[in-house]
């Protein structure tokens, strides 16, 4: 149960670091991205998909590029994440006995 929290939070974490390196970079593509930050390319490929659907970059010939939504979210990222970590620290108060009767 544990694990797949686990594989979502990395996959966040990689669509984040894409989307600093297109922010501090604009425009780059994929090859580029691949080489700067050392992720596959075909996850790069992945994560800028999802950085588009979300509205946070747009594609161009150049490469990846910013959005106007980029800087509203960059803005609230601080308090979505400080939010993730107050649901994380309350798993800890759920206590499970682990006998079983």
């Amino acid at each position: 149960m544990t694990d797949k929290v686990n594989r979502e939070l990395e996959m966040l974490k990689r669509h984040l670091i894409i989307l600093k390196y297109v922010v501090e970079n604009e425009p780059i593509g994929i090859l580029k991205l691949a080489e700067e930050t050392g992720i596959p390319s075909h996850k790069v490929r992945y994560s800028l998909r999802v950085l588009e659907q979300e509205g946070l970059i747009a594609a161009s010939a150049p490469g990846a590029v910013t959005t106007e939504r980029t800087e509203s979210f960059l803005k609230d990222l601080d308090f979505s994440i400080d939010q993730i970590q107050e649901t994380i620290r309350g798993l800890k108060e759920v206590k499970v006995d682990g006998r079983i009767s």
